[in-house]
C-alpha cells in the first residue's frame, strides 16, 4: 500500500490518461451498454463548474455503466447529453423472481435506474455578462431539474480553469462565483422591463406570481417554486412596482435554490490538499458537499468493463477477479484506491447522483406491472420498468407519467404486495410495486 502521504493522483494521471494501464493487457470482450428509451426519462441533471476541474471526467464516469448483463450499446443522445443511472435496491430478491428489466438494468439485486444527464459547457468569472461561454452555459442550463456543481477541492485551478499549485486556489471562491453568475442570470431575466412588466401587472389586476411563472416557464421552474420563492423573499405584501434592484437579486436566488437543487461534487480528493477544503466547505455552512474522485471512478469501471475486476457503480469497495494477473504499477494503483475508499467510504461518484435524486430532488422509484401476480407486462417480462417520481405522487400521476390514455381511463391501482385495490388519489411509496387498471385494459 501507498503512505497516505502520497497524492496517488500523480500515478493514476499517467496511467488513466491513456488507459493502457489495463485496458491495453486485457483486451477481453467489451463489455455491452444499455440503450435507454429517451421516451421513458424527463428527469434531467447538469453538470456545471468551472473549466479544468474534472467536470467532462465526471460526466464519462457517471455516465458509464459498465455492467456485464447489459443488452445493447449504449447511445449518446447528443455531444453532450447522455444518460446516468441512480442506483436502488430492486424489489426482485423480495418477491423472488428472476427479472428482465426493458428500460433499466439489475445486477445482483441492484436496479440502476436511467436519467438524463448535461455536461453543462464550464464557467468564468462574468459568464452572465457572455464572457467565455456565458451564454451556452444558459441555454444548456435551463432544462435542467436539479444540477451537480463539479468544484476542484484540491484548489490546483484558478477561476480560468487555469493550474497552479494544489491548494493555493480557493474552492469556495469557485463556488460562490458559479452561484453569482446563476443568480445574475435568473435576475436579467426576471428583472427584464421590470417597471414596464410591473406596472402592467398592476394596472390588469393580474398576480405577479402568475406572470412571473409564464417569464420562466422555459426553465423548468413550476408555479408553486415562484410562489414559494415570493413568500421566502418576504415579498408577499410589497407591490410588484416597488421591488427594487435587491429585492429582484433576492427573489432570482431563492427560486433558483428551490428549483435547482445542487450537489457540490468535491472531486480530486486524490490530492492531499482537499482533505482540509472540504472541512472547510462545511464549516462554511455547504452541507451539500460530498468527496469525489472522478478519474477513480473511471478507472474501476474501465477494469470492471475489461473483466479485472468485480465493480458496480456505488459499491464500497472491489474484488479483482480470480485469475487475475496484474503487474507492479497495476496492483500499485488498485491500492491506492483502495486506500482512497477506506478513507470516504467511495468515489463518490454514485453518491452525488442518488443523492441530488433522492434528497434533493426527493425522488421515489415505482415499478408499474400488468399483472399483480407474475409482476410481469403483457410480454411476459418480469418487473420491466422502473420510473423514478416526485415524492407525493398518486397512482393516477403514474399512470400519467406512463401514457396520457391510461390516465384518462383510469380506474384503479392493484398493490402488488397485499393485492389491495388503490384509488386515484393513493400517495405512491418509495419501491411500490403497482399495477395500473383502466377501462381500456377491462375491454
Amino acid at each position: 500500500m501507498y503512505s497516505r502521504n502520497v497524492d496517488y493522483i500523480n500515478i493514476l494521471r499517467l496511467r488513466l490518461n491513456s488507459i493502457e494501464l489495463i485496458h491495453n493487457l486485457w483486451a477481453s470482450k467489451s463489455t455491452r451498454f444499455i440503450r435507454t428509451r429517451i421516451s421513458i426519462i424527463d428527469m434531467i441533471i447538469g453538470i456545471m463548474g468551472k473549466s479544468n476541474v474534472g467536470k467532462s471526467t465526471f460526466f464519462n464516469a457517471v455516465t458509464d455503466l459498465s455492467v456485464q448483463t447489459a443488452n445493447y450499446p449504449f447511445t449518446t443522445i447528443e455531444p453532450n447529453v447522455g444518460v446516468a443511472y441512480v442506483r436502488i435496491d430492486c424489489v426482485c430478491k423480495e418477491f423472488e423472481v428472476q427479472d428482465n428489466p426493458i428500460h433499466s438494468v439489475c445486477v445482483d439485486g441492484i436496479r440502476f435506474v436511467p436519467v438524463k444527464v448535461i455536461d453543462i459547457a464550464g464557467l468564468v468569472p462574468g459568464a452572465h455578462l457572455g464572457k467565455g461561454v456565458g451564454n451556452k452555459f444558459l441555454d444548456d442550463s435551463r432544462q435542467a431539474d436539479g444540477l451537480i456543481h463539479v468544484v476542484d477541492a484540491s484548489g490546483s485551478t484558478d477561476s480560468e480553469g487555469r493550474p497552479v499549485g494544489a491548494g493555493t486556489a480557493d474552492p469556495l471562491y469557485d463556488i460562490k462565483f458559479v452561484e453569482e453568475e446563476f443568480d445574475q442570470w435568473l435576475c436579467s431575466i426576471v428583472g427584464k422591463e421590470w417597471n414596464k412588466f410591473a406596472r402592467e401587472a398592476e394596472n390588469k389586476g393580474q398576480r405577479i406570481d402568475v406572470l412571473l411563472a409564464k417569464r420562466l416557464s422555459g426553465l423548468a421552474i413550476n408555479d408553486m417554486q415562484i410562489t414559494k420563492a415570493i413568500h421566502q423573499s418576504n415579498l408577499d405584501n410589497k407591490k410588484p412596482i416597488l421591488w427594487n434592484e435587491e429585492d429582484i437579486l433576492n427573489f432570482s436566488r431563492t427560486v433558483r435554490l428551490l428549483s435547482k437543487p445542487t450537489i457540490i461534487a468535491a472531486n480530486k480528493i486524490d490530492i492531499s490538499s482537499t482533505g482540509t477544503n472540504i472541512v472547510i466547505m462545511k464549516e462554511k455552512g455547504y452541507d451539500n458537499v460530498i468527496p469525489c474522485a472522478a478519474e477513480a471512478e473511471v478507472l474501476l469501471k474501465r477494469a470492471a468493463k475489461n473483466r479485472i475486476l468485480h465493480y458496480l457503480p456505488g459499491d464500497r469497495s472491489f474484488e479483482i477477479r480470480p485469475n487475475t494477473n496484474l503487474n507492479e504499477q497495476q496492483i500499485k494503483v488498485l491500492n491506492t484506491v483502495s486506500m482512497l475508499f477506506k478513507k470516504y467510504g467511495s468515489t463518490g461518484v454514485q453518491d452525488v447522483l442518488n443523492k441530488l435524486c433522492f434528497e434533493s430532488l426527493k425522488l421515489i422509484a415505482v415499478f408499474p406491472v400488468e399483472d399483480e401476480f407474475k409482476l410481469t407486462d403483457k410480454k411476459g417480462n418480469v418487473l420491466p420498468d422502473t420510473y423514478l417520481l416526485p415524492d407525493g405522487s398518486t397512482s393516477k400521476d403514474l399512470a400519467m407519467k406512463i401514457h396520457a390514455d391510461l390516465a384518462k381511463s383510469f380506474l384503479y391501482a392493484v398493490d402488488a404486495r397485499t393485492k389491495q385495490r388503490l384509488g386515484a388519489e393513493y400517495v405512491l411509496k418509495h419501491r411500490d410495486v403497482i399495477k395500473l387498471v383502466s377501462a381500456a385494459s377491462r375491454r
